[in-house]
């Protein structure tokens, strides 16, 4: 299934609140989100600007080749 990235999607990182480990990154369309509450106590998440989604998952990908190339 393709998304859409249009004026509705929103980007945003899951945090566990336990660890302080992201647990999830991504994005979806508005309405498909839960207008902020959270079905887990434990997790937050916290949402981010396209360009810094985009600057967050380029950063982890070049992190990821640099180990895979070693």
């Amino acid at each position: 299934m393709v998304q859409t990235h249009n004026d509705d999607t929103r980007y945003f990182i899951e945090i566990d609140l336990d660890s302080l480990e992201i647990i999830r990154c991504g994005f979806d369309q508005k309405k498909n989100l839960d207008k902020g509450h959270q079905n887990c106590a434990g997790i937050h998440r916290l949402f981010l600007t396209k360009g810094q989604y985009s600057k967050f998952v380029s950063r982890c990908e070049s992190e990821l080749q640099s180990i895979l190339d070693a």
